[in-house]
């Protein structure tokens, strides 16, 4: 097995003392360091496990004439550590730094690694953000699994999953291999014995179906239901009692901390030395605002938060569509470039821009009012035509959905307004749309300072999301009841 230096044991000894850990403060000026920490952790674990291993069967062979040892060193299978990640390039500098960090003196299969990962072309030019770059540049598909295997002197890719140390896949493409087209063949038993798990870019995975993910850890750490050539005389006590999963260490780095991650931290971070959540305090993305434009923030009533989309649909249909259909009734309702026109219409949620868009259809208050759509789905040819019609003023209003701009980031002109049907997790979207979209209607005398405006909504359940927006000092007044529900900024 490969060594680490001493330095390298100092720096990977302390890491959390294996508390679950929810790291909600990664951003692309700190993603290398936590990447090789957490590489380094990991790979302190498993090759201090294996030496365990070793030197017991060492002893086993010594004392063959009959003497009991109890060397309990090992789990129901050989894969200890799982890392759940959002692409293949993510894959690829996780690996870098494992090669970097342990320099085997041979890589077996690296070149069918390299053809199926490595995608060296810069596909982004340098006007999207950083974020976004670090994210899809390289090979951004997000449907892989790969095992990767330690000997003495070669780390072997796409070993067996039985026959690995490390696991690497993206939540798709773990799905894909518990779950068989045939029933009867579905397999988790290679997650049994994951002892660390670390998840990278959750923020991103929350953008995809974060089903997958919960998927993931609904099928660790359960017990085999074949054997898989275990000696049963190895397993640790913990394993045969199903007490694994307090004893697993979860490592989950995010741009931001969600309602879905704290979820994810109390059902299934439950490791008995405790939970780390480490965030920071939000200066808010309204201070990063580069221009004097009119930011309203408007607080509606929600008694649960099941009933939070129905009643949030119901205050924007009942106060936001009417002030709409005024503004474009008094505009001339649709002349082109009329002052009245340039609406974006923010939505986060694919099926609350579903909900919206068929409102627009069909609802009698908004017949007279031109609009287009955008959304993840659309086909690119109706994106173009959406854009342009928002644009040159045929449409009134565009709706937008977050993922669109997450997956995308589009550049849409015209913007003379935004609405936002609830905010975004991301504080970069806010700023982007924004200082972006609405602070280039300025910058291009599309609008006057007086009448851009921002206009957003939001219920008492919103609060991780708002705290990003309007700043940590802030949200707790903007949240609490009887202070008055409209908050205006500049």
């Amino acid at each position: 097995m490969p060594k680490l230096s001493d330095d390298q044991l100092a720096l990977a000894q302390p890491l959390f003392n294996y508390e679950d850990v929810c790291f909600g403060n990664r951003t692309v000026s700190n993603a290398n360091g936590l990447r090789e920490l957490v590489t380094l952790h990991a790979l302190n674990h498993l090759f201090k496990t294996r030496d365990r291993v070793l030197k017991n069967n060492a002893r086993i062979a010594k004392h063959s004439n009959g003497t009991d040892l109890d060397c309990r060193d090992q789990g129901f299978t050989r894969p200890k550590v799982l890392f759940l990640l959002e692409t293949r390039n993510s894959c690829v500098k996780y690996v870098t730094s494992i090669t970097k960090l342990c320099r085997p003196e041979q890589q077996e299969n690296y070149k069918r690694f390299q053809d199926a990962f490595v995608e060296e072309e810069d596909k982004y030019s340098e006007d999207k953000p950083p974020d976004f770059r670090e994210l899809f540049d390289g090979n951004d598909d997000n449907d892989f699994r790969l095992g990767l295997k330690f000997t003495r002197t070669t780390l072997k890719f796409y070993s067996q999953f039985y026959a690995s140390d490390i696991i690497f896949a993206s939540p798709l493409g773990l799905r894909r291999a518990i779950n068989a087209d045939d029933p009867k063949k579905t397999d988790y038993d290679f997650l049994s014995s994951i002892e660390l798990v670390v998840v990278d870019q959750a923020d991103a995975m929350l953008m995809q179906n974060w089903e997958h993910v919960e998927h993931a850890f609904e099928h660790l750490n359960l017990v085999p239901k074949q054997s898989h050539g275990c000696d049963y005389s190895r397993v640790r006590t913990w394993y045969l009692d199903q007490h694994a999963r307090y004893l697993r260490q979860t490592v989950v780095l995010s741009a931001y901390v969600t309602p879905e991650l704290n979820r994810l931290q109390s059902t299934s971070m439950q490791n008995v030395a405790g939970r780390v959540k480490i965030t920071r305090a939000y200066p808010g993305a309204i201070a990063e605002i580069g221009q004097q434009i009119r930011q309203t923030f408007s607080r509606y009533d929600s008694a649960s938060p099941v009933s939070d989309p129905d009643d949030r649909f119901k205050y924007f249909t009942s106060t936001i569509v009417p002030a709409i259909a005024r503004q474009v009734s008094a505009g001339g309702g649709g002349g082109v470039d009329d002052d009245a026109l340039g609406i974006l219409v923010f939505i986060p949620s694919y099926l609350d821009f579903v909900r919206v868009r068929n409102y627009f259809n069909a609802a009698a208050e908004t017949q007279e009012v031109t609009f287009g759509a955008v959304s993840e789905y659309t086909e690119m040819p109706e994106v173009r035509r959406a854009r342009s019609h928002f644009f040159t003023g045929r449409h009134a209003v565009l709706l937008y959905t977050g993922r669109a701009h997450h997956f995308r980031r589009y550049e849409i002109r015209g913007v003379k307004r935004v609405i936002m049907y609830s905010l975004p997790d991301n504080p970069a979207f806010y700023t982007e749309l924004v200082d972006g979209f609405l602070g280039a209607s300025l910058a291009e005398g599309k609008v006057d300072a007086a009448d851009a405006a921002v206009r957003a909504i939001f219920s008492r359940w919103d609060g991780l999301s708002l705290e990003r927006i309007v700043g940590t000092k802030r949200v707790a007044k903007m949240l609490k009841p009887g202070v008055g529900d409209t908050f205006d900024f500049r």
